[in-house]
């Protein structure tokens, strides 16, 4: 490989901004295939139809691109520099995962993986591809196969020296390198991550069941969310952080090193969120991962969220939207007017 080291790669994306750097073999998960399939048959995967639909790629990451002999894991922090769940107690705002309130992150992490990606060819030759969580790429059990932490109670990935602020980034090689020990889990009889969640959607340590996660709920989910989980989901309007924010591991957490992860929408008033046309939404989260589930899924996800309030003022702001073209910002503006008036609510 032209006199390539494992210390020279290690070094080189540290220099580009990753904290942690592992390789495995693409077949390193093999039981992840019976998991995802397991998960599948029990309909966890909720309305993500493309989980099924890849379930042969995402189980199996050899098959993925069969001429990869190595898989390099990389960990990329973003951590906070205040606590998510402060915002939490502003019923008259809405909160959005730490993930989301900068730049989106698959832009930034990417363009980092492809500079490397090109170093590694121009040092070892070979033909590379990158991937971040816009494949079928099952990355978290990949990063623990590679030794750079394990996935938690909550299934989100964590590290003894990284905390869980981390996204994830996967360059797939035809290069033979040397793969890293795996690492086990350290969550020993901690239950913080399963006991704080609003929706109980840990069936199970170390299980998740999508339909009944807020993050789940706020994204993925299409149309209206069940009424009986509306009330749990808080003032949270895009993903959720609870989980996360409490993990003990974090004291060990490593400071976020790209400055576009750091926050540009903080806590944003329901009011004005509510009041947002297609215009007014691409403008401000343009450049925002925010912007993948558009308009009506957020104002959905902010009448909820107006609902959940205890707050008489925002009755009329709910009103306003009780003849939104889309039926689900409709059907939410109804339940939250219901909620903070008592009274049935009917377009005007």
């Amino acid at each position: 490989m032209k006199g390539l080291t494992k210390e020279r790669l290690v070094a080189r994306a540290l220099e580009e901004g990753f904290v942690k750097v592992g390789v495995c073999r693409p077949d390193a998960v093999p039981e992840q295939a019976g998991r995802l399939r397991a998960f599948l048959a029990e309909g966890r995967h909720g309305q993500m139809g493309w989980m099924a639909e890849r379930e042969a790629w995402r189980g199996n990451p050899a098959a993925l691109w069969p001429e990869a002999r190595s898989v390099i894991m990389l960990a990329e922090a973003y951590t906070p520099e205040a606590d998510p769940l402060a915002g939490l107690g502003a019923r008259d705002r809405g909160v959005i995962s730490v993930y989301a309130q900068g730049k989106d992150y698959h832009d930034l992490v990417k363009r980092r993986l492809k500079r490397l990606g090109r170093w590694l060819i121009d040092q070892a030759g070979g033909e590379i591809k990158v991937f971040v969580d816009t494949a079928p790429v099952m990355e978290k059990p990949l990063a623990q196969a590679a030794g750079l932490g394990w996935q938690g109670k909550h299934t989100n990935l964590l590290g003894r020296d990284l905390g869980n602020w981390i996204f994830l980034g996967a360059i797939f090689t035809t290069l033979e390198l040397e793969p890293d020990a795996p690492e086990v889990s350290h969550c020993g009889s901690c239950t913080a991550c399963l006991d704080i969640c609003p929706t109980a959607a840990f069936p199970a340590p170390y299980q998740l069941d999508a339909r009944r996660c807020i993050s789940y709920l706020t994204i993925e989910h299409r149309g209206p969310v069940d009424e009986s989980l509306r009330g749990l989901m808080g003032n949270r309007i895009y993903g959720c952080d609870d989980c996360l924010a409490v993990c003990p591991w974090n004291k060990f957490a490593v400071a976020a090193r790209d400055l576009g992860y750091r926050p540009k929408v903080g806590l944003p008033e329901l009011s004005l969120l509510a009041g947002l046309d297609d215009a007014g939404f691409r403008a401000m989260f343009a450049g925002s991962p925010i912007k993948r589930i558009g308009r009506d899924r957020l104002v959905r996800n902010v009448l909820y969220a107006i609902g959940n309030s205890r707050l008489p003022d925002l009755a009329a702001v709910a009103a306003e939207r009780l003849d939104d073209p889309d039926p689900a910002v409709a059907d939410a503006a109804g339940w939250a007017l219901r909620r903070l008036t008592g009274a049935e609510a009917s377009p005007p």
